[in-house]
């Protein structure tokens, strides 16, 4: 698959522009800064005057979007931290109010094909899977140091991997003889373990959803979300908007029945009835961006 130049195409750009409501002067958090395409173009709408805080728990990708973003004609600064983080953050900050917070969940396209995360099972590489240095456990940790029950578990609560427990007894026997610590034996291992069906082959590897879970929990991206949906309403100013794009039905569930709860509280109006997905044309500019689901939510 060919990298974009910046290594990720920022997703719904357009309609997350049009919904977050951008103005000049306005305070906003993109907080899943990536590789600064979304922030780019915030950083055109509200200027001037305008202030973006950028979060990221990247390093690597925070550095690049800091040179891509050094001509913004907003003021931008720059935080290496997690969504999670957010209320810390505006404490540093000295902001004790937004006018509008974006995340998007997806992984950049660079991270998942740069050797040094260790996420792709299309060539070998490291088996890591970690976005934040500050994180302990790799993906490899888990692999070998979880009971078979437990991974089994992880499998199937967070990427609904209905072979759950059969790739977790072929990893089981396998770890047995030797560690499992590459992107490619693993993934050859899961192979094993599917039942092939009759027809055409998938186009979708059965890797797939196991190196998913696995991802997500090196991570803690279920418990980061929790975290942000929990935070980010009470962080708006009135008439603020969060919006979150969401790539897998997961965390899509989670976005859906959080933002429907800070309804039930007068926390949030719901803008977004039903989540944006991608025209036509983004699609076949860019295939990745299918799975995309944006939600928005002003703060009553």
């Amino acid at each position: 698959m060919d990298v974009p130049e910046t290594g990720h195409d920022p997703v719904l750009i357009n309609e997350t522009l049009n919904l977050l409501n951008l103005r000049p002067g306005a305070i906003i958090v993109d907080c899943t800064l990536g590789r600064g395409g979304h922030s780019r173009a915030i950083a055109q709408r509200i200027n001037p005057g305008g202030v973006l805080l950028a979060l990221d728990a990247d390093p690597r990708n925070l550095d690049f979007a800091r040179q891509q973003l050094a001509d913004a004609p907003s003021r931008v600064r720059f935080f290496h931290a997690n969504f999670a983080e957010l209320s810390d953050v505006l404490l540093e900050a000295g902001i004790p109010r937004v006018d509008a917070v974006l995340a998007d969940l997806g992984i950049s396209t660079n991270q998942l094909f740069e050797d040094q995360y260790g996420m792709s099972f299309a060539r070998p590489m490291p088996l890591d899977m970690r976005i934040d240095p500050r994180s302990r456990r790799s993906a490899a940790h888990l692999v070998n140091e979880l009971s078979e029950t437990d991974l089994a578990n992880v499998l199937y609560n967070l990427a609904q991997e209905r072979y759950s427990r059969r790739i977790a007894r072929k990893i089981a026997d396998a770890r047995r003889f030797s560690p499992i610590m590459t992107t490619d034996r693993l993934a050859e291992l899961v192979r094993s373990a599917v039942p092939s069906r009759g027809g055409a082959p998938s186009k979708i590897d059965p890797a797939t959803k196991t190196f998913l879970a696995l991802r997500m929990a090196v991570n803690q991206e279920v418990e980061n979300l929790t975290a942000l949906l929990e935070q980010a309403p009470r962080l708006l100013s009135q008439g603020g908007r969060l919006a979150v794009i969401s790539f897998q039905s997961t965390e899509d569930r989670m976005v859906k029945q959080a933002f429907r709860s800070a309804e039930q509280a007068g926390l949030l109006t719901v803008i977004t009835k039903k989540p944006l997905t991608p025209a036509d044309d983004e699609l076949a500019r860019n295939p990745r961006s299918r799975s995309a689901k944006l939600r928005v939510g002003e703060k009553v």
